[in-house]
């Protein structure tokens, strides 16, 4: 009698102890869940606080290399190049403190991005060479930020020196972004670097006319401008004949200016030439041509 007991008993036993077991897994996994939770709610708080801290000191560590540069007088160029190049580093540390700090191996981190570096960097040569090129720019300086210059198709004022490209503004107000690479292995035109330029005109005249007047008037015209140099002798205004066209004899007009003068004053001399033309009552041709008919 007590074995059956015993037997009837035994099926709700096993169950009462696979609950029993059962729940004690369920309690094991909750608290391993709670203990992992806290330590990646721990981590995910301090990466937070450090990504923060770090943009914050970042902007600190910015403004003072800025500051410093700016007071040795550093090149204007040089500095936004400095900027970038220590802005982009301090970016690099931050994001591997972020990794580190919520609990990823950065030896392992640190692996994976060598053997990526060297996939990414061949297909980033471009950039790389742009990188390089910056750094001919800034050691040889063909051009500095201010400066009006010609390249890859564009004329415009350098307005800034980046790691990668430099940026130009055109005179009708675009942005255009030209990588250094190219620039540091093509021509480059500065219209900034010396002080003064020449500026020179082309015109025709009637065959006939008296050139040595037209000479005198031309440089009568010019000789009251302040802004044409007279002197040294090498910068005087020149007036020659360049050519002996078919309806005109052409004139070349050359006058030096300073460089910041040279836009107003061809535009102006140009117009102050066609008038004084018209007052004086010199032609300007149009372009004729002679026809000879035979009668048969």
């Amino acid at each position: 009698m007590n074995s059956l007991i015993l037997l009837q008993s035994l099926p709700s036993a096993v169950n009462q102890a696979v609950n029993e077991v059962s729940i004690s897994r369920i309690d094991m996994l909750l608290d391993k869940l709670l203990a992992l939770s806290l330590i990646a709610g721990k981590r995910i708080l301090v990466a937070a606080l450090i990504y923060i801290a770090g943009r914050f000191i970042i902007k600190i560590i910015n403004r003072v290399v800025s500051a410093m540069l700016s007071r040795r007088h550093v090149d204007v160029g040089v500095q936004s190049f400095l900027r970038s190049l220590v802005h982009i580093l301090l970016t690099i540390l931050l994001v591997i403190s972020v990794i580190s700090a919520l609990g990823i191996n950065t030896t392992s981190f640190a692996a994976l991005l060598a053997s990526a570096g060297v996939a990414v960097g061949m297909a980033l040569s471009g950039n790389l060479q742009n990188f390089a090129g910056g750094l001919v720019i800034l050691l040889f300086k063909p051009y500095r930020v201010g400066d009006l210059i010609e390249a890859q198709g564009t004329l415009g004022h350098v307005r800034e020196i980046q790691i990668f490209h430099t940026i130009l503004t055109t005179y009708d107000n675009k942005v255009v972004y030209i990588p250094n690479g190219s620039l540091s292995t093509s021509v480059v035109v500065n219209h900034s670097r010396e002080d003064t330029r020449r500026v020179q005109w082309l015109i025709g005249v009637d065959y006939g006319q008296d050139i040595d007047t037209v000479r005198q008037k031309v440089l009568a015209l010019f000789a009251s401008d302040p802004r044409i140099l007279q002197s040294p002798d090498a910068h005087k205004p020149f007036v020659g004949v360049e050519a002996l066209a078919d309806s005109s004899v052409n004139l070349v007009v050359r006058v030096w200016v300073k460089t910041d003068d040279y836009w107003p004053v061809f535009y102006q001399g140009q117009q102050q030439l066609y008038d004084m033309f018209n007052r004086e009552g010199i032609n300007i041709p149009y372009p004729q041509q002679v026809v000879h008919v035979a009668k048969t």
